[in-house]
């Protein structure tokens, strides 16, 4: 069965454990670890953290936002991007490349519930204002993105942590779960093709609609490294949902 979409009120307190969740991954790293490369294209771990928390002071402060993007989007030309937001992200990880990996982990530790109040504060005329993701999520309004799209960000790159480093990723249903859960419901409106989807492991759960559809069991954080594009996958499983 499909869960349910993630609702506003729900969306601030997952928003909030996963920036935590996120800070004590960082601040728990050896020195060799923020080295290892990701599967990020060319990103290893320091790049990675230096994004989340560039993109958490942009989700704290709108004028950081537009500030970000105004220097990141010439940068798109230079890294030959794929998406608007590419030059963005650059620039997050080359104006703080100077920050020492315990300033990286102090800073994290502390930005999470500014972020989160900065994207909740957002008036609700700008969180209707049409922004372009691509395929194949297309137009959507920005409260796409301030409700559950930077979470599912910040969560995707602890994944990405995690499998770099080799270390155990905290799991749990009432946080993990609810994330697939509703990444599930979106991605299969997306290609509304039937399926039976057993994602294993304790953020998983059972899924599917229509009949007749194919059967599939994996892990579910396998299921999403899939979606996301960090692993490639078979079936139905590489019609994506990219961050």
């Amino acid at each position: 069965m499909n869960a349910a979409r993630i609702g506003r009120p729900e969306a601030r307190g997952l928003a909030l454990e996963e920036f935590s969740r996120f800070a004590v991954g960082v601040g728990d790293l050896s020195d060799d670890e923020w080295d290892r490369p990701t599967d990020c294209t060319h990103w290893d771990v320091r790049s990675l953290a230096l994004h989340v928390l560039g993109s958490a002071e942009a989700q704290s402060s709108f004028p950081e936002f537009l500030r970000q993007l105004r220097h990141g989007l010439p940068l798109n030309k230079e890294i030959d991007s794929h998406h608007w937001v590419d030059g963005m992200n650059e620039w997050q990880i080359r104006e703080r490349s100077h920050l020492s990996n315990a300033e990286i982990a102090g800073q994290l530790a502390g930005i999470g519930p500014k972020a989160v109040k900065g994207r909740w504060g957002t008036p609700p005329p700008a969180r209707y204002l049409p922004v372009p993701f691509g395929s194949p999520v297309g137009w959507q309004p920005l409260k796409y993105l301030l409700d559950v799209g930077f979470t599912r960000d910040v969560w995707a790159h602890r994944i990405d942590l995690c499998a770099a480093t080799g270390r155990p990723m905290q799991l749990t249903a009432a946080h993990d779960g609810r994330l697939i859960a509703d990444i599930v419901a979106e991605w299969a409106a997306i290609h509304a093709l039937p399926f039976r989807l057993n994602l294993e492991g304790p953020a998983g759960g059972m899924f599917g609609q229509g009949v007749d559809g194919e059967a599939v069991t994996l892990d579910a954080i396998e299921f999403i490294q899939i979606l996301f594009g960090r692993r490639p996958g078979t079936g139905i499983l590489p019609h994506p949902l990219p961050l």
